[in-house]
């Protein structure tokens, strides 16, 4: 547990877990803590160190009121972690906004990345593929609830919601100020990479659920066609979470990819 600081004083909260492999920062989805990966983040420690963090405006980090949160800004965040955990390059996984931040990281710092994963993630407006207005009005509807059992169905199907009744840490860190949530909101909804994404020199893994409609499926093949060679997986049946409720296919998946460069 440590803190870096961030180009503009902010301080960023992150953990270092596992047995001494090869570094894997691992970037969590929008208005998410680190805490976000705790479902998950195990089935890594075996093979890799993992790097987890609190975006600004998240978890233990600071949460300042300020126009500094953007998608290119939480890769400087991450990069500033990374130099305080000593860690010159790592590889890196992002799922949900943390893929927005990773396309950054690869595309601007190349050097900083080994392989790079994209899960559930999208090149953003306005070549991206936007979820319908069908979904953003369920999500935007004034009782807090029922917007919040729209959006667990969007993350995991039925079945796996009666197995597991939580908590569930994707759906948004509770603790977070409302102006952090909105300028998260704003950060994600802003990003572009559309005209970096074939600049990535990083081995590239696009990874989605089928049946994604938070962050639509047809967003990973246009990632995958844009940057040079990345491979496209898409998890049969998964939705928003395919990273959690099918970890027993993803982890393994992803885990298999990474270690390609360090055999």
């Amino acid at each position: 547990m440590a803190f870096a600081t961030a180009a503009d004083g902010a301080a960023l909260y992150y953990e270092v877990h596992g047995a001494g492999g090869p570094p894997l920062l691992l970037l969590s989805g929008q208005s998410n803590s680190h805490r976000w990966w705790d479902a998950v983040r195990g089935g890594f420690e075996t093979a890799f160190t993992t790097i987890v963090m609190d975006y600004r405006g998240t978890g233990s980090s600071d949460r300042p009121d300020t126009d500094t949160y953007s998608t290119p800004g939480f890769a400087q965040d991450a990069l500033a972690v990374l130099d305080h955990a000593g860690i010159g390059r790592a590889h890196v996984y992002g799922t949900s906004m943390g893929g927005r931040v990773a396309q950054w990281l690869a595309a601007r710092h190349p050097g900083r990345v080994g392989r790079l994963v994209l899960g559930c993630t999208s090149p953003g407006a306005p070549h991206g593929i936007e979820r319908s207005a069908e979904v953003r009005r369920a999500l935007a509807q004034p009782d807090a609830e029922a917007a919040r059992r729209v959006l667990l169905d969007l993350m995991y199907t039925p079945a796996h919601t009666a197995r597991h009744p939580g908590p569930f840490h994707t759906l948004g860190d509770p603790s977070m100020p409302g102006h952090a949530r909105r300028r998260h909101l704003r950060a994600s909804a802003a990003h572009d990479a559309w005209d970096a994404l074939p600049g990535i020199s990083a081995p590239t893994l696009v990874v989605h659920g089928s049946d994604d409609r938070f962050n639509p499926t047809a967003n990973a093949p246009l990632l995958a066609g844009r940057i040079p060679g990345a491979r496209l997986h898409l998890v049969p049946g998964g939705r928003h979470a395919y990273f959690e409720e099918f970890a027993d296919q993803a982890t393994p998946l992803v885990r298999d990819f990474l270690l390609e460069g360090d055999g």
